[in-house]
């Protein structure tokens, strides 16, 4: 996978569709899809340059992400697929809803590539790889609001599509996530 996408994917993991408001327990029968029915961005091909990357226009909110925590004992699974096609060896990325991440995730959702995420934002993310079947399991996480993506190349266009799903966790609980389009 070219190194922008997996920019793109981790950019898009600090991402959201919206700004959230922070609440003491999250609510654990929460899962909410994100959708925009657009594709990501082409893969570049060898020898060409990839799209330019849009500038971010919310800085970094330190105090936003130090009231979150880094780890915890929750988990979440499940398996990553587009119109039936698994997708194997693919990122998976967790990363918590922040205003920060919510203006990523609608540029991705668009199809445009954001510039890479301040460091201190991607210290919240947690990815993982998908094995063959397209299952991936990511542990460790703390409770809160999260955006769970990934991305698939449909082969019949060789278009790259994200998709997102935003899941509420508690501490301790594991949730099933289905990635799929």
């Amino acid at each position: 996978m070219k190194a922008w996408i997996s920019l793109l994917l981790l950019g898009v993991m600090l991402t959201g569709c919206q700004m959230m408001e922070s609440r003491p327990a999250p609510s654990p029968e929460r899962i909410e899809v994100i959708d925009r029915s657009e594709p990501a961005p082409r893969e570049v091909m060898p020898g060409t340059t990839p799209p330019p990357r849009v500038a971010r226009q919310i800085a970094f909110p330190e105090a936003e992400y130090a009231r979150l925590e880094k780890s915890g004992t929750a988990s979440i699974s499940g398996r990553l697929s587009l119109n039936g096609i698994v997708g194997a060896g693919e990122t998976v990325s967790v990363a918590p809803v922040t205003t920060y991440s919510a203006e990523a995730a609608e540029q991705a959702l668009a199809g445009r590539a954001v510039e890479p995420a301040d460091p201190r934002a991607r210290a919240y993310t947690h990815a993982t790889r998908t094995d063959a079947n397209g299952r991936f399991r990511l542990t460790g996480l703390p409770a809160g609001e999260f955006y769970v993506s990934g991305s698939v190349v449909d082969p019949r266009s060789g278009k790259r599509h994200i998709i997102i799903r935003q899941v509420s966790l508690g501490h301790g609980q594991s949730r099933q996530v289905d990635l799929r389009r």
